[in-house]
């Protein structure tokens, strides 16, 4: 373990695993963050463009999304974390914490796009 590695409870313990997994899991990281900032757009999109939607279900929508957005960032960073610590370990790794959570949250999101637009 080097000292300057950030977050040092992710590194004190454990041995160094193969390059190609501590990657893979980077990889995993920024795609968390690119459906946070997707999440995001979707939420200033809705108000920013002239959707023909009932401003209610619209600003609801766009709640839901920026919510969805920030449990996609928050799941982004304790995903790595998890998973290096347990690659580190030689432990499982951890399950998907949030993504049933994203699921229903988006399928709601757009419901209320839907039933905005045909109200």
């Amino acid at each position: 373990m080097t000292a300057k590695r950030f977050p040092q409870r992710v590194y004190r313990d454990g041995e160094e695993p193969d390059p190609r997994f501590s990657l893979a899991n980077e990889r995993t990281f920024l795609a968390w963050l690119r459906t946070a900032l997707g999440m995001y757009a979707g939420a200033f999109a809705l108000e920013a463009l002239a959707l023909p939607a009932a401003t209610g279900w619209r600003v609801a929508a766009a709640g839901v999304f920026l919510v969805l957005g920030t449990l996609a960032a928050v799941q982004a960073w304790w995903g790595w974390s998890a998973t290096e610590t347990a690659l580190r370990l030689g432990r499982p790794l951890p399950g998907l914490a949030v993504g049933g959570l994203l699921v229903v949250g988006l399928v709601v999101a757009v419901a209320l796009v839907t039933i905005g637009v045909f109200v």
